[in-house]
């Protein structure tokens, strides 16, 4: 799905701001109709963010169910004539959407856009009223699964396999866009290859409204000047004298689409940027540009204080300058699609990411009794994971790749995080799905991030897969706080998954650390072990040459739901949860930029300058940490 782009052709409009909002915990506003009149109370809240982290109190954070958003909107009356769309960003977790009292729209998962046709509920100049219902459950047929407990006293509570909290409603923008009736619907532009100084791309171009309208395709430099061209909905451009794309250096260049009337008029024309570069898998090599990469960086979480996972520009810049800090070269999504901003400014800024699908807590064994207090259950069986969400798992995989297929930063499809792969029912669940990635894009490998139990000995799914992606917490989970035997086991079980012959990224690794608490014998939850707890990972690491990269689990502290385990949420992060360092942030710089700490210049005015510390080197991700014998 296109991002509502601006073009000679195409205007846009945000609707972010403040909206109408009510709760519905008795499930009234359907039966009522809400959408044919004002919703009542009075209350307001932000969008994007999430409703039940703005809204103080128990009653909207603890909230099962329908939520109502609403708003009067004016259509500029320059549009008159023209296809007015009304878009999504996201809506967690389903969604229904009225203009005036016509339904619209109708949407499945909560990470991914969608869209619909209102030209015909909507006049140009007029002002009209928009209402969705956002419904927040997880139910067994949902990505992420989960389901609605009943308690004796009557309560519901929502019970899901997740580890982070179930912050819903609209958490991503809202758009009014407007393009001619016979317009650009869909381009994909495929990195083909780089032959010395020459890129060549394949690119597909899909044409709604009248047919018949011939396509062109113009390519144009970082600068705006034409470096290629060709006519044609399908074909292969060269660049002479390219300049790829690189970790570190996102060089983009601009496919500008057009469509043409009879006379050779624009009728339409869509801005889409891309960049050129390869990516492949060579054996234990994970190559980009035909060259090793290293992933340094970690597993985050569209999570901050007050809006939830509501998107924010200014925490979005913030975090990409304390990875750029840090020495990251890249990151997992984990667990569901980010907004496609992060994808945009990665694109621009070089910055590697692993995309991944909403399809975590596909594993009983983890979540039951341990996360949600349900008791145990099978994970695949006709009353929990089953053929009805392998198809909404389908459709994810789909919408994710549809929404994501050209950005160069994206390297890589992660379609599930910690699945149950030692039941044998997990090969015939995921092996279709695997066909499906690969049939969509050919161009990118294929991986999904292995649970702690689902060993080199009995894991059944992993063969399918292109890259090993695993999540281990050996001296945290396992032998809690014995560095030596988690070491030790650490190394022997990383030397089996090596024999496969495939690349090993370590995408979740780490120790809950509770910022200030120090210790002397550097134990468990203290600074100084996870310091400890990290450097013993990288010895390991370093030893193995098929361990292709490493991603901490966590960027920074983030929220789950309360317990005796968590206690004000995931405390594994580099970061707390307001972005200030633990010490471990510092031995991380010292790694990953592969230099010893600049001592302090005691000559410097700092307030004269105070964004220096945050610049940095740019890793170049090429290279990695020096391997020890």
């Amino acid at each position: 799905m296109l991002s509502p782009r601006e073009s000679a052709t195409r205007e846009r409009v945000s609707l972010d701001g403040l909206w109408r909002f009510a709760l519905d915990p008795e499930g009234r506003g359907r039966s009522e109709r809400w959408w044919t009149d004002e919703l009542p109370g009075d209350v307001e809240v932000p969008v994007p963010a999430s409703f039940n982290a703005v809204l103080p109190g128990r009653e909207s954070h603890d909230h099962i169910g329908d939520v109502w958003y609403q708003r009067v909107v004016r259509v500029p009356r320059g549009w008159d004539g023209e296809r007015i769309v009304l878009r999504l960003d996201a809506a967690t977790h389903r969604a229904v959407v009225w203009v005036s009292d016509t339904q619209v729209a109708e949407h499945e998962g909560g990470y991914t856009p969608f869209e619909a046709d209102i030209s015909e509920q909507v006049r140009a100049g007029e002002p009209v009223r928009v209402t969705v219902v956002v419904n927040t459950e997880l139910h067994w047929d949902s990505i992420p699964p989960g389901f609605v407990q009943e308690l004796e006293d009557g309560r519901l509570l929502q019970q899901y396999f997740q580890d982070f909290f179930n912050y819903a409603g609209l958490n991503r923008s809202v758009w009014l866009y407007v393009t001619p009736r016979t317009h650009v619907d869909d381009v994909t532009v495929a990195t083909t290859g780089i032959d010395g100084d020459t890129g060549t791309i394949d690119y597909r171009v899909a044409v709604a409204g009248d047919g018949g309208h011939p396509v062109r395709v113009v390519v144009r430099d970082a600068g705006g000047a034409e470096v290629a061209r060709a006519d044609g909905a399908e074909g292969t451009v060269r660049i002479e004298g390219v300049q790829p794309w690189r970790p570190g250096a996102g060089y983009l260049y601009t496919l500008e689409v057009a469509v043409l009337g009879a006379d050779g008029e624009v009728v339409d024309v869509y801005p889409q940027p891309f960049g050129v570069r390869t990516v492949a898998v060579d054996g234990t090599r994970f190559l980009i540009n035909g060259e090793p990469f290293y992933f340094t960086g970690f597993g985050k979480h569209e999570d901050f204080p007050v809006h939830g996972r509501g998107f924010d520009p200014a925490a979005m810049v913030h975090d990409f300058h304390l990875l750029r800090w840090i020495g990251a070269n890249s990151f997992r999504t984990s667990h569901y699609p980010y907004d496609e901003a992060f994808l945009d400014y990665a694109d621009r800024h070089g910055v590697v990411v692993m995309d991944e699908t909403a399809a975590v807590g596909l594993n009983l064994d983890t979540g039951a009794g341990v996360l949600n207090q349900a008791g145990p259950m099978e994970t695949y069986s006709d009353s929990t994971i089953d053929a009805r969400t392998q198809e909404t798992h389908r459709q994810a995989i789909r919408e994710l790749i549809a929404r994501d297929k050209n950005h160069p930063c994206v390297v890589l499809w992660s379609i599930a995080n910690e699945p149950d792969t030692v039941s044998p029912a997990a090969r015939p669940y995921f092996e279709p799905l695997v066909a499906e990635t690969r049939r969509l894009d050919p161009t990118r490998p294929v991986a999904f991030a292995n649970f702690l139990k689902a060993t080199p000995d009995l894991d059944v799914i992993s063969d399918l897969f292109d890259v090993l992606l695993l999540n281990r917490y050996y001296g945290w989970y396992v032998q809690t706080g014995d560095l030596v035997a988690a070491e030790r086991l650490l190394e022997g079980e990383l030397r089996e998954w090596a024999e496969r012959g495939k690349p090993i990224v370590m995408t979740e690794y780490g120790a809950d650390t509770q910022p200030g608490l120090h210790s002397m014998l550097r134990e468990p939850w203290s600074e100084e072990f996870q310091i400890d707890l990290l450097a013993m990972y990288h010895r390991v690491f370093d030893r193995i040459d098929a361990v292709v990269g490493e991603h901490i689990w966590n960027f920074a502290d983030f929220a789950t739901r309360a317990g005796i385990s968590r206690v004000d949420g995931n405390k594994k992060g580099i970061f707390t949860r307001d972005r200030r360092p633990k010490s471990s942030a510092q031995a991380l710089r010292q790694r990953w930029h592969g230099t010893e700490e600049p001592q302090p210049d005691t000559t410097r005015n700092v307030q004269q300058d105070p964004q220096q510390d945050l610049q940095g080197d740019v890793p170049q991700g090429v290279q990695q940490p020096a391997r020890q014998a």
